[in-house]
């Protein structure tokens, strides 16, 4: 029972260590090989999946790109070169983080853009608030003028006559 448990232990870290769908049929020979082409894979968007790359994604198109990655780096070709002939067949959306370009600047820019806007409204909705705030502060504490305060004087006299009676 405590070498089950002590094993159960040990497993444990594991738990939290994502599950990479990788089969061993694909795996390289050459082991610097290998740690490019999972490094390529953790890059990659699975087309099915989206927003899983295909180094987690168990679905038969995310093989073959895992498979393609590893026949273009078998084949010779740079990091980039592979990366650019995936764009090339399957578009910008096969990264994962998409490349910083024109094209692509409005999504780039949309995230503090919004961050800008929203601190700019929360500030204009203050600014409103406390000049709101203030203007009924002015508004209690303005003195009557001398006509005014008559009448007040004369309707208040009124009412206490009026509940006398």
């Amino acid at each position: 029972m405590r070498t089950f448990l002590a094993g159960l232990l040990l497993l444990l870290p594991l738990l939290g260590v994502p599950a990479l769908a990788v089969a061993p049929d694909e795996v390289l020979d050459d082991p610097v090989l290998e740690e490019r082409a999972r490094a390529l894979s953790t890059e990659l968007r699975c087309m099915v999946c989206q927003n899983q790359s295909i180094d987690d994604s168990d679905a038969p198109l995310a093989k073959d790109l895992r498979v393609l990655v590893r026949e273009r780096l078998v084949a010779g070709d740079t990091d980039t070169q592979v990366i650019d002939y995936l764009v090339s067949r399957y578009g910008e959306f096969v990264l994962l983080k998409p490349r910083f370009a024109w094209h692509t600047l409005g999504l780039w820019a949309a995230g503090p853009i919004a961050l800008v806007a929203g601190i700019i409204a929360i500030a204009l909705a203050l600014r409103n608030r406390s000049r709101r705030a203030s203007q009924l502060a002015a508004a209690g504490s303005a003195k009557l003028s001398e006509s005014e305060e008559e009448r007040l004087r004369a309707l208040l006299a009124k009412k206490d006559g009026d509940g006398q009676g």
